[in-house]
């Protein structure tokens, strides 16, 4: 998901804590860790500092977004409210664990995707059925934001509330995407989802062979084929490496690429973030 998205879910873990008898330094601890904790998992995008092979990619979004590491952070944020704010309390090592563990969970439900299990596996998780930015659940948090001064019970069960909204439409978008990749999975040798940004439509990526088809289509509406891309699968891409370590990189990161070898360029890139003639992750060199 994207920065505003998870700072939206930190506050909406916020708000979904009684807090009717902590103190204010106590409230405040809390406030620190739902936030920043909604947050610390995209700290690696750091590492674009020292990063001299290309290895970016790769790491963005990697160890950082691990289940290995949750509790690590929680410990981390329940260690800077003590030194920040005097405040001693499992409940924040709880809520800051739950907040890192939303961050790194629902990333893998874009096309982007996270090494959920690094260091034990370096294999990029992503199912692509939620958008990086997902409107609807902005709606929701929107709607409860300004809908809480005429909720008439504890408001922190508005947000909990917000909470099942927010769940129930990853169950619903998700199933949906389900559903579409079982119908599509008999045609294509590899299949990858990439959810639109109008909610239950998704760009269905396949590939056979050397022709790959980028088609939207939704359960409750007719499909329709964007793009044919041909893939010159015989490409010796072993220079492009040399020359260009990003696209080695793009080559393990991504469920399947699209491979360009024409007079001009020889390069790969990503076929789920196609739009308008190109690929948003293009990696290649001039000839």
């Amino acid at each position: 998901m994207d920065t505003i998205t998870h700072t939206l879910f930190g506050f909406t873990l916020y708000g979904a804590v009684d807090k009717r008898e902590m103190s204010k330094k106590m409230r405040q601890a809390t406030l620190f860790t739902a936030i920043g904790a909604s947050q610390i998992p995209d700290i690696d995008v750091i590492s674009q500092l020292w990063d001299s092979e290309g290895m970016y990619q790769m790491w963005h979004r990697g160890i950082t977004h691990s289940l290995f590491m949750m509790p690590l952070w929680a410990f981390l944020f329940m260690a800077l409210s003590m030194i920040l704010f005097k405040v001693k309390s499992w409940r924040l090592f709880f809520l800051a664990l739950l907040a890192v563990f939303i961050h790194s969970t629902s990333d893998l439900f874009n096309a982007w995707g996270t090494g959920y299990f690094e260091p034990f596996s370096q294999k990029r998780i992503t199912f692509g059925t939620i958008p990086i930015i997902d409107f609807v659940i902005w709606f929701i948090i929107f709607t409860a934001f300004f809908m809480r001064k005429r909720w008439r019970y504890p408001r922190h069960q508005l947000y909990r509330l917000v909470w099942g909204f927010i769940a129930v439409h990853f169950f619903i978008q998700s199933g949906q995407g389900y559903m579409l990749y079982q119908q599509y999975s008999k045609q294509y040798d590899q299949l990858t989802l990439s959810a639109n940004f109008l909610p239950w439509h998704f760009n269905v990526i396949g590939k056979n062979g050397e022709t790959v088809h980028i088609i939207s289509d939704s359960l409750f509406g007719k499909a329709e084929r964007k793009y044919t891309l041909h893939s010159s699968e015989n490409a010796d891409l072993d220079t492009l490496f040399k020359k260009r370590p990003e696209a080695k990189t793009l080559y393990e990161w991504a469920p399947f690429v699209v491979i360009i070898d024409d007079n001009k360029k020889l390069g790969i890139y990503d076929p789920r973030f196609y739009r308008n003639g190109q690929s948003f992750l293009f990696e290649y060199i001039e000839k």
